[in-house]
C-alpha cells in the first residue's frame, strides 16, 4: 500500500540527480530488499532540498522493483562497481545545475582546519549512529556489526569500489580498517577555498557530514585523491566518473560553492560525453 500510494505520488515528477540511490543508509542485516528500497525512498525525499521531489522520482523505479528482485536465501549481492550510466534527462539535470554554478578563482586556504567542518563523523542525524558506520552500512554489502551496538558499529563486509573497480573486503581493525575509508567527494579543503568559509559552522557541519557528498572507497584511491578537484583528479574507474562529476555538481550547488574555470571545465567535458 505504501509503494502504491508513494508511486502515485511521484508520478509528475521529473527525472532528478543521478545516482541518488546512494544516499539511503541500511541499518539492518535482516533486512529484505524491499525495506532497503523504502528506506533508500525516504531518504530521497529528505533530500527535497536539493531536488524536491526530482530525486524521490529517481527511486521509484527502485522501490517498484523491490519485491522481485529480493533473494530468497536472503545473501546479499554486491553492485556494480561501475554503476549504471547517466539517462540524457540525468545529464542534462548535472549539466543545468552547472551552468548555475559561479565560475571564481580558488581561494586561499587560510584558516582552513579539519575542525572548521564540526567533529568528524558527527551523528547528524540523530539516529543513533555516528557518519562514518551509516556510510559503512550504506555501501557495504553483507555487512555485520558489533554486537550490542545496536547495529551501529560495522565490522565487516564487502565493498564493490566505485573509484577502482575493483572488490574489497573490509574488516574492523587497527590494522585493516584503512583499507575502505569514507570519502568527501567534495574535499573539505577544496569546499573551504570555493565558498564553505561564507557557510555558518552549522552549514559546514552538515556538507561534512551528508550522504550525498559521501562514499565507501578503496584507502589507498582516497588517499591519492586528497583535496583535488575534477581538473587535478578522476577516478581510475571511467565507467564512475559520470556519476562523480555529477555528485560533486550537485553538491556544489546545494551548498552554494563555486568552480574554477579549469574544473568547470573537467566537468562540462565529462558530463557530455555521458548519456
Amino acid at each position: 500500500m505504501f509503494i502504491s500510494a508513494t508511486l502515485r505520488a511521484l508520478h509528475s515528477c521529473a527525472p532528478a540527480l543521478p545516482h541518488l540511490k546512494d544516499i539511503p543508509i541500511s541499518r539492518s542485516t535482516a533486512a529484505t530488499t524491499a525495506t532497503k528500497a523504502l528506506s533508500l525512498l525516504t531518504a530521497l525525499l529528505l533530500a527535497g532540498s536539493l531536488a524536491g521531489c526530482e530525486a524521490a522520482a529517481q527511486a521509484a523505479g527502485k522501490v517498484a522493483g523491490a519485491g522481485r528482485e529480493a533473494p530468497s536465501s536472503g545473501a546479499s549481492t554486491p553492485g556494480s562497481p561501475t554503476g549504471p550510466s547517466l539517462t540524457p534527462a540525468e545529464v542534462a539535470t548535472a549539466l543545468a545545475q552547472l551552468d548555475a554554478i559561479p565560475v571564481k578563482g580558488r581561494a586561499p586556504k587560510t584558516g582552513y582546519t579539519r575542525e572548521e567542518f564540526g567533529p568528524a563523523w558527527a551523528d547528524v542525524d540523530r539516529n543513533g549512529c555516528d557518519t562514518r558506520n551509516d556510510i559503512l552500512a550504506r555501501d557495504l554489502e553483507g555487512e555485520t556489526f558489533k554486537p550490542g551496538t545496536q547495529d551501529c558499529v560495522v565490522t565487516t563486509g564487502t565493498l564493490a569500489d566505485k573509484y577502482t573497480g575493483t572488490t574489497i573486503r573490509f574488516v574492523r581493525g587497527n590494522t585493516t580498517s584503512s583499507a575502505v575509508q569514507i570519502d568527501h567527494l567534495v574535499a573539505l579543503s577544496d569546499a573551504w577555498q570555493k565558498g564553505a568559509q561564507q557557510l555558518t559552522a552549522g552549514q559546514r557541519r552538515q556538507l561534512a557530514n551528508d550522504p550525498l557528498n559521501l562514499m565507501a572507497a578503496d584507502g589507498p584511491t582516497n588517499s591519492a585523491k586528497g583535496e583535488k578537484d575534477a581538473a587535478t583528479w578522476l577516478p581510475p574507474n571511467k565507467g564512475f566518473r559520470c556519476e562523480y562529476v555529477a555528485r560533486q555538481t550537485a553538491v556544489k550547488a546545494k551548498y552554494q560553492l563555486w568552480v574554477t574555470q579549469a574544473e568547470r571545465d573537467a566537468i562540462a567535458g565529462i558530463l557530455t560525453a555521458c548519456g
